[in-house]
């Protein structure tokens, strides 16, 4: 009976990453100067996700009713493909959100970047299940239960757009994943 070639004789390729449903993966859209083309070593998007799981600090930029910005930094989590953050209902991220959902929200570092862009959507505080998974992370990320209010609003920002590099790797590894299947 013959024998199969052995382990070391067979070709191993590496698998490509995995990414989400409904999303693209390219160059992110800057001008030419950057030096951004293909081929590319793109980063993989868990890489990205790794980053918004462990991040402390979130940076929440909204856009006011006048047009002006208004960028603030807030604790969140990371949670099944969604950014969750809150506030109080009369703090000004919250009444620009009211007005206008669309924002975009960044890591601390310039030297990991980790940029996303979305909508916020207000989360039910009633329905169970969520709320008994946000304090879980809460508890375990925080070392705090996750704390509610009568005023208080809860979002969940599922990504349209996701934007990352490295410092020490740009431009050759600056990925945007663009998402096809967003809902607000």
């Amino acid at each position: 009976m013959p024998r199969s070639k052995s382990k070391s004789l067979q070709k191993t390729v590496p698998a490509k990453p995995a990414e989400p449903a409904g999303c693209e993966v390219g160059l992110p859209q800057v001008p030419p100067l950057y030096g951004l083309k293909t081929p590319h070593q793109y980063l993989p998007f868990r890489h990205a996700e790794r980053r918004l799981a462990s991040a402390r600090n979130y940076w929440i930029c909204t856009v006011r009713p006048d047009g002006r910005p208004h960028s603030i930094p807030v604790w969140g989590f990371w949670l099944d493909g969604c950014l969750y953050f809150g506030t109080a209902r009369s703090s000004r991220k919250a009444r620009n959100l009211a007005k206008n959902p669309a924002l975009s929200i960044h890591l601390d570092s310039g030297d990991d970047v980790i940029i996303l862009e979305g909508q916020a959507v207000e989360v039910d505080l009633t329905h169970k299940p969520t709320f008994k998974k946000l304090d879980a992370v809460s508890r375990a990320k925080y070392k705090m239960p996750i704390m509610i209010v009568p005023e208080s609003i809860l979002y969940s920002v599922r990504p349209r757009l996701v934007l990352a590099w490295t410092e020490k790797d740009f431009p050759s590894n600056a990925t945007r994943w663009s998402f096809n299947t967003f809902t607000a």
